[in-house]
């Protein structure tokens, strides 16, 4: 993931992880770009030491323009609002870099429901309803908040997704 973002961020860049989750991307990214990184989530489930704060999931405790770039991994997929998290990506740091699965395609969209409802039964133990979207619903949200695409380009998030059959995004973006 990294080597997909070395063209975007500079050495010594300030990071937000935002839903950081176990924290292990955060590292990776904070290791390959020498970088000043800060992972915020609803919970802490780090198993990397990384710096960390707990957020209430729609407001991010940071000043505007913080962070040179908000890292959105795999996360807007599992929040009751995306625009909320991407309005305050937007006010807390100059680019977004966003990795998504997107539900295009017979095989993906089954993929995603999967992956929803696997995540309910062995992960939250609760209902929860994820918020996947076409590459097509992500570009007019981004237009409609303002957010500007430099670059989007399809991924491969391991050698394993040569056999998943998801689809999977990286969206560059800066505000308009």
């Amino acid at each position: 993931m990294c080597l997909y973002c070395k063209d975007f961020i500079r050495e010594g860049a300030r990071i937000l992880d935002l839903g950081c989750g176990s924290g292990i991307v955060g590292k990776q990214f904070q290791d390959f770009f020498k970088a000043e990184l800060i992972g915020i989530d609803i919970e802490d489930k780090r198993v990397e030491e990384i710096p960390f704060r707990i957020f209430d999931g729609f407001h991010i405790p940071f000043p505007n323009s913080s962070f040179d770039v908000v890292l959105i991994n795999y996360v807007l997929h599992h929040t009751p609002d995306p625009e909320i998290l991407l309005k305050e990506a937007k006010r807390v740091g100059k680019k977004i870099i966003i990795f998504e699965d997107l539900p295009d395609g017979f095989l993906s969209k089954l993929r995603c429901f999967l992956h929803q409802e696997s995540y309910n039964i062995f992960l939250q133990r609760k209902k929860q309803k994820f918020n996947f979207k076409t590459k097509k619903e992500w570009e007019s949200i981004f237009e409609t908040l303002g957010l500007k695409i430099l670059d989007s380009k399809k991924v491969l998030a391991t050698k394993l997704d040569l056999i998943d059959p998801v689809s999977r995004i990286l969206f560059l973006l800066e505000k308009t």
